[in-house]
């Protein structure tokens, strides 16, 4: 029982932290307007406040999952909220742009947690359960990327500010629900004797990688996995407009499709999948349906385009991945495992976007005879490709653990006369 209420503690905090970037989305560039005076000078403060955000991720994230190795993880998650509470307590009270700056910067470090979240989880779980696990993970990121900006939305009709106290109450909360049932997951035994500050860093966390040269290969996936997910971010949103012509709230709806799509396939397939195919061929046939899925957003239908939404919800590639990674470190190592796989993320969030941003806008105007408006999502959907041959090399079929089902009871022996 404590073991599961931790793991809805885990889930709940995950589920708030996107809850709470959310809450903010459809008001935060008002209020910088509010400031600015002009919606023109304002749209550079929420570039410059969205690339502060990556980097303090990119910065803390090894910090924080490395951290959580040496002290173990429940100090770091409770700090994490409590950090979460006071930086959209700060935006909510700022009279000024610097101020938003700073809970900007505060935001970005302390929801850098996600990564001790993750390796929370790989505590608390059986190896061969941790691909339904990290399922259930994507679940909460997509339940609160659904509540969010629908909850923030129509709180912000009572005035900007309200979705950041909003924002502070949820967090509160969870901090004093985890106060109370969160138990420590990291036994003492398994906690490094001391933080190596010369990796405590976002290049310097990546030496996991040279100590455990056989987790290469998948993280050269991931990596390839999180330049092709850059293109939703990036193009979605311009690509509905320019081709279908649609309005914002359908696009809002279109995004809540994705996200509600997501979060119950995350929930409810990934264990009966994996249960039957084995982590091995879930990644592998994960990376594929992606790959057909943004072939599919890349034609000018927008009744592909739904569909493709659908299908994408269906490649069920990272839960699979991050449990083949986590099971080939040891305990004292999950902690800096997810911190190094949120640094490559945090490189990949500096590629991808000027990519995808780059081929749509050659596509959309010097090369736009061509009619290849979707160019962007067919280099996605041939970076999974890449990503799903990858896998195919650096995988074997020892991968494909499969959950055996109990064992039937031996019958009774019963004594002759």
């Amino acid at each position: 029982m404590q073991r599961r209420g931790a793991i809805v503690f885990i889930l709940i905090t995950i589920m708030l932290d996107m809850l709470s970037l959310g809450l903010i989305a459809p008001v935060f560039a008002k209020l910088v307007v509010q400031f600015t005076g002009s919606a023109t000078t304002a749209v550079g403060y929420v570039g410059a406040f969205g690339i502060v955000w990556a980097a303090m991720q990119f910065v803390f994230s090894p910090l924080l999952g490395m951290l959580s190795d040496r002290v173990g993880r429940r100090p770091v998650i409770l700090i994490s909220n409590a950090a979460t509470a006071l930086d959209n307590a700060i935006m909510a009270l700022a009279p000024s742009i610097p101020w938003l700056f700073v809970g900007r910067v505060i935001s970005g470090g302390a929801t850098a947690s996600i990564s001790v979240a993750s390796a929370y989880i790989a505590d608390i779980t059986e190896p061969e359960k941790r691909a339904q696990a990290f399922g259930l993970i994507g679940s909460a990121f997509g339940l609160g990327f659904i509540l969010g900006p629908a909850i923030g939305g129509l709180l912000g009709n009572f005035g900007p500010r309200v979705p950041f106290w909003a924002a502070v109450a949820f967090s509160l909360v969870n901090f004093l629900y985890g106060l109370l049932v969160l138990p420590e997951s990291l036994k003492p035994e398994h906690r490094t004797a001391s933080l190596d500050w010369k990796r405590a860093n976002p290049f310097g966390s990546l030496h996991l990688l040279r100590r455990h040269r056989e987790i290469y290969g998948l993280t050269a996936v991931k990596f390839t996995d999180f330049i092709a997910h850059e293109v939703y971010p990036t193009v979605w949103v311009l690509y509905c407009i320019a081709v279908f012509g649609w309005s914002s709230a359908q696009i809002g709806l279109s995004l809540a499709l994705v996200g509600l799509t997501s979060a119950l396939s995350s929930a409810l397939l990934v264990g009966p999948i994996v249960s039957r195919l084995g982590e091995r061929k879930t990644l592998l046939a994960g990376l594929a349906v992606a790959a057909l899925a943004n072939a599919m957003l890349g034609t000018a239908s927008a009744i592909v385009f739904l569909g493709g939404i659908i299908v994408g919800a269906l490649a069920l590639y990272s839960p699979p991945a991050i449990a083949l990674l986590s099971r080939r470190v040891g305990p004292s190592e999950q902690g800096e495992l997810q911190g190094a796989l949120a640094c490559v993320r945090g490189i990949s969030m500096m590629i991808g976007p000027g990519l995808f941003a780059g081929v749509f806008a050659l596509f959309m105007g010097p090369w736009r005879s061509l009619h290849l408006q979707g160019a962007p999502w067919y280099l996605a959907s041939l970076l999974m490709l890449i990503a799903l041959l990858i896998a195919w090399r650096v995988t074997g079929r020892e991968d494909d653990v499969v959950l055996a089902p109990p064992a039937p009871a031996p019958p009774l022996l019963v004594e002759e006369p």
